[in-house]
């Protein structure tokens, strides 16, 4: 809730003196890891080497997100196949004014901001309050990241922008307090599910510590549901996720002065009930090798050998509210769609020491 000696009246007063010139509403920082910085030339591409030196062979899904991947997906979230995106955003039309009710003023750090479409559901609902505007988005991807937040910037007189360009990682550890009484981070459109329950449980330890007991965390999550309709979502008739799929080869050759051929990979995705998970694989073709000098790697492919690209768990509802109780968030508010294909949760950090994130 809102700081009760604080009316949303003042802090807006505050906030709109302090932030009235047209320069200061926006700013984006590229963050850098000063640890890695230094041997960068040395780390640069050690996951790839590792991922494809492995069996089976497997690539980190943040090598998606070049400016063109980024453009991809934002494709992909129009599908008629891929429900997701539409579902999420119709829970967020019906609800977002309850999120605003119960946070107050607060500031807005949004996970993987793409083209911040949902973001304006959010946004408006605040704006319905006479809410002060603050956005921080976290994307890997500079373009998209700066396209958006000027295109929110036209449409948001108000608004505030100050975007990161950097991993969400790395991210969380930098936020600095916020200028509005409380904050939100908020993780849409399923990316959760891209992590292992490993992976996860490090990420809830991570959204923990970036923020203060009585912040918010809202998280979106796609639920199980049948085989036949997981699987149309990832293999639409218009080729756009295989589209997908196979940039993050061209991401790969610019990057690593490469010479994969996209022509000799095959998008293959499938829906596995045991592990409740789409895994998306690109599947070579024939037998053949490629290079990537920059990371002074030879990769050899025999026919029908994969490389898993990417994971998208799908949850239940009763486990994911349990798992985030365990770190200290807990769940004020689920909404699901009338299919219970999707769920939203509202969570709130509470005054409770917690384990430290992992390193």
């Amino acid at each position: 809730m809102r700081n009760p000696n604080q009316s949303a009246a003042s802090v807006s007063e505050t906030y709109h003196q302090q932030y009235a010139k047209p320069e200061e509403r926006l700013q984006i920082k590229q963050l850098v890891n000063p640890i890695a910085a230094s041997d960068a030339h040395i780390n640069a591409g050690n996951d790839v080497i590792q991922g494809l030196t492995q069996t089976p062979k497997s690539l980190p899904p943040h090598y998606f997100y070049d400016d063109r991947g980024s453009e991809l997906f934002e494709q992909i979230c129009d599908l008629p196949e891929y429900y997701p995106t539409r579902t999420e955003a119709s829970i967020l039309r019906q609800y977002a004014g309850e999120i605003a009710q119960i946070t107050g003023a607060c500031e807005l750090v949004e996970l993987g901001s793409g083209s911040s479409t949902k973001t304006r559901l959010l946004l408006d609902a605040y704006e319905a309050f006479d809410y002060p505007l603050s956005y921080l988005p976290i994307d890997v991807s500079a373009g998209i990241l700066e396209s958006s937040a000027r295109q929110l910037l036209l449409d948001y007189p108000s608004l505030q922008v100050q975007g990161l360009v950097s991993t969400y990682e790395f991210a969380l550890k930098q936020l600095i307090p916020p200028q509005l009484p409380t904050r939100m981070i908020f993780f849409l459109g399923s990316t959760l599910g891209n992590l292992n329950p490993q992976k996860c449980d490090v990420f809830f330890s991570q959204i923990t510590a970036a923020l203060k007991v009585g912040e918010y965390f809202l998280l979106g999550v796609d639920l199980q549901k049948s085989k036949q309709l997981l699987e149309a979502a990832y293999n639409d008739s218009q080729g756009v996720t295989a589209e997908f799929n196979l940039n993050i080869l061209e991401h790969l050759n610019q990057r690593f002065n490469g010479n994969f051929d996209t022509q000799l990979f095959k998008h293959w995705a499938f829906y596995n009930e045991k592990l409740n998970q789409i895994e998306m694989h690109l599947r070579s073709l024939k037998t053949h090798q490629v290079r990537l000098e920059e990371i002074d790697l030879t990769v050899f492919f025999e026919t029908d050998e994969t490389i898993m690209t990417e994971i998208s768990r799908k949850f239940d509802l009763d486990v994911i509210q349990q798992e985030l109780q365990a770190k200290g968030l807990k769940p004020l508010k689920v909404w699901t769609d009338s299919k219970r294909w999707f769920g939203l949760l509202l969570c709130q950090l509470q005054p409770t020491t917690f384990a430290s994130v992992a390193d």
